[in-house]
């Protein structure tokens, strides 16, 4: 439906799942760059349906069938399952893959410019040993810098041993503490960035996102937590002690949880993704993580927010310390050694150190064993932004877009799901300590509910990138024409992408010196906003007829253009005033319409379905609903054609007058407009179903209507 209306475009290589990643956007060249089984996509940023380029990078015969006889899947294991696409430089690529449980890696030459249209292999495949992990079904995450790639994978074949690696290095080969629980505990890495950390370059650091089950105090139970760990890039390792290993990791839990009544705090423990949303200053950066809960009574989704600023502050807290014979966590309280356990050298704090090797042997000991910080990493205002539980889906991806309104500048959130849906959720100030969420629309880019993999935004572009097993979807941040044509359904959806501009709704920017457009992203008032735009005209919709037929089960459509607006029913019968429809077992409302079972001629009449937002009351559906009898519409659709209902009559002896007078004016009205509604819904493609008829039943109702009708008419006529 999306690709209908020209908001969407599609793009797979196969009718097989291939799972698509969308692993790198370079906006420069305007390509992203998708990896998927066996094969590496180059897609255009502007349309991905349009001149792609893919190769073809399978794993080698006898790497497959070493994966099948060490009893891998055949199908989701033992092919090159590309993870990783960096930008090596200008010209070229570093790619690397599974490799059917052996990884490899190589160059790829896409050229200078993306209207060259070069894309090919440029070099002999390398191992991937240290770069990507060897099951495509546990994550690596990377970053280049300077032409070395920063990794963190599994580096066994086994999947034992998780490394935070750099590589690709004219120095030592650097990684962390092998077989250390301390550092790494069965880690699922999420994420990487290079994040600045002050004035001095030299001060950055490698931060990864990731969770791992860790064992609690007891040795007993294992508890997953959120990390964030980081690194120097520019760590060489330790001259005697942690010789080729990080001097400078240090990592400390990420929390986003609900605190309870009774002071009980609930965990969202599990991180699934991460969105770095950067602004002019590095250290006013905001960090949103995706969460979902481990527990099996407790299932939900939550969105929390960090500022990087609180990360950092952490960072240079207290370290922790396992004290007492129930190894419970305290704040280290001995000497902190100088320089400071995690400071990069060369920085600001260490001008005099050109290399880590110089730290003093206290410092890498310390950093050995206390790689962990004390204080935990809180959200802002220590709650979660959004939570969603008692769902039938799960958060798995997020990306997140500043958009500048005529009221403020507003984040708006793209949270993809594992249901093959994208929630495009706005972000909404209520006072000085919380912030509140408003979903605007919900899309459904994939069919199948194929969960979402990737995604990827280019606020530049104002497109949205999303991958699953299936394939890529690229989808406009902005829909404004779905909205309706009304200004107040414009003002009410509270997109900050849209405004009124007089005569539709419209994309908005807020560079125009059109003083005639309308936007009230904060409250959504369309009384003050659309004043003059014939606001009283859009608050009746057309009247339709509907037919149901009795004892059976109809359905009346009504589905408000915003989500947020509250459904109301009356029902008129015969010029009466209109009352509220009574809801219970048999009557019930739903998010798309009025459910009526068991159908009764009581059930007829005139409804409205009237939405209510912000004070502002609209009918947005007056269905004429009226009941048929159930006999009649048997007899009446019973066989294909009207020659054969014209045989079916004579053969029972019928006059035409006869059958014609059985039914009442108004009755045969009806019959008229069902049937013609029936031939249409045909015409369309739905296919029609016999329907066995009794025709000894049917003299006898045409009999009974003769009488019936005889009964009621008038004296003499």
């Amino acid at each position: 439906r999306l690709r209908e209306i020209k908001t969407s475009e599609y793009y797979s290589i196969s009718h097989h799942p291939l799972d698509y990643r969308i692993l790198l956007m370079d906006e420069d060249q305007d390509r992203i760059y998708v990896g998927s089984k066996d094969h590496i996509l180059s897609l255009n940023i502007n349309n991905i349906s349009q001149d792609p380029l893919s190769i073809f990078w399978p794993a080698s015969g006898i790497k497959v069938e070493e994966c099948k006889m060490a009893g891998k899947d055949p199908t989701h294991g033992c092919g090159n399952f590309v993870r990783v696409i960096q930008s090596f430089n200008r010209t070229h690529l570093y790619v690397c893959g599974s490799g059917a449980f052996s990884p490899v890696c190589t160059y790829i030459n896409r050229g200078r410019r993306s209207e060259e249209q070069v894309f090919k292999i440029d070099s002999k495949c390398e191992s991937g040993k240290g770069r990507c992990s060897f099951n495509p079904n546990v994550n690596t995450v990377s970053v280049m810098i300077n032409e070395e790639l920063f990794s963190g994978m599994y580096i066994d074949f086994m999947g034992t041993d998780a490394a935070i690696f750099r590589s690709l290095t004219k120095r030592n080969a650097v990684r962390t503490d092998q077989h250390n629980s301390k550092w790494l505990s069965e880690p699922i890495f999420v994420d990487a960035h290079l994040i600045p950390d002050g004035t001095d370059p030299n001060d950055a650091k490698v931060y990864f996102f990731f969770k791992e089950r860790l064992t609690d105090n007891s040795g007993s139970t294992k508890q997953i937590h959120s990390m964030i760990a980081r690194i120097c890039p520019n760590d060489t390792g330790g001259q005697r002690s942690l010789v080729n290993k990080w001097t400078t990791f240090l990592k400390a839990r990420l929390v986003c949880s609900v605190m309870d009544e009774d002071g009980t705090e609930t965990y969202f423990d599990e991180l699934e993704d991460v969105f770095l949303l950067e602004t002019d200053n590095p250290r006013t950066t905001l960090v949103y993580g995706i969460f979902t809960t481990s527990s099996s009574v407790f299932k939900g989704s939550a969105v929390c927010v960090y500022h990087l600023s609180e990360i950092q502050t952490v960072f240079n807290g207290p370290f922790a310390h396992r004290e007492g014979p129930s190894h419970q966590l305290i704040p280290y309280q001995g000497r902190i050694p100088y320089p400071r356990p995690g400071t990069c050298p060369g920085g600001a704090f260490t001008p005099t150190m050109q290399t880590t090797k110089e730290f003093p042997d206290d410092v890498v000991t310390f950093i050995r064993n206390h790689p962990l910080m004390f204080n935990p990493i809180y959200p802002i205002n220590k709650k979660p932004l959004i939570i969603r539980t008692g769902t039938d889906y799960k958060y798995t991806k997020i990306a997140v877009d500043q958009v500048n309104a005529a009221d403020g500048r507003y984040h708006v959130l793209f949270l993809g799901t594992d249901q093959g849906t994208v929630q495009k959720v706005v972000v909404l100030p209520t006072n000085s300590s919380t912030s509140g969420e408003l979903i605007l629309e919900e899309l459904e880019v994939f069919q199948n509910n194929a969960p979402i993999t990737t995604m990827k935004i280019s606020s530049k572009k104002q497109q949205l990138y999303v991958s699953s097993d299936e394939g890529i979807t690229q989808v406009s941040l902005h829909r404004c024409h779905i909205y309706g044509t009304a200004c107040a359904d414009c003002c009410l959806a509270r997109d900050p992408y849209c405004a009124w501009d007089g005569n539709s709704c419209s994309r908005f920017y807020p560079t125009g010196k059109r003083r005639s457009r309308r936007q009230d992203v904060r409250h959504g008032n369309p009384m003050t906003q659309c004043r003059g735009f014939n606001l009283k005209a859009y608050r009746n919709a057309a009247e339709v007829i509907q037919y149901g037929v009795k004892n059976n089960t109809t359905f009346l459509e009504c589905t408000p253009k915003s989500p947020q607006a509250s459904i109301k029913w009356l029902l008129q019968k015969d010029n009466d005033r209109r009352k509220e429809v009574k809801l219970n077992d048999r009557i019930m409302s739903t998010e798309q319409g009025l459910l009526i079972r068991s159908v009764q001629d009581a059930d007829r009449g005139l409804y409205h379905c009237i939405a209510t937002e912000n004070s502002f009351k609209q009918t947005i559906a007056k269905i004429n609903f009226k009941v048929l009898d159930s006999d009649m519409v048997a007899f009446m659709t019973d066989k294909w054609s009207p020659w054969t209902w014209a045989s079916s009559v004579r053969a029972l002896q019928f006059h035409p007058k006869d059958f014609i007078g059985a039914f009442s004016h108004s009755e045969m009205q009806m019959i008229n407009q069902y049937c013609k509604d029936s031939r249409q819904q045909g015409q369309r493609g739905e296919e029609s179903q016999k329907m066995r008829g009794d025709y000894g039943k049917l003299k006898a109702l045409i009999n009974s209507r003769k009488s019936r009708n005889r009964r009621n008419q008038l004296p003499g006529s």
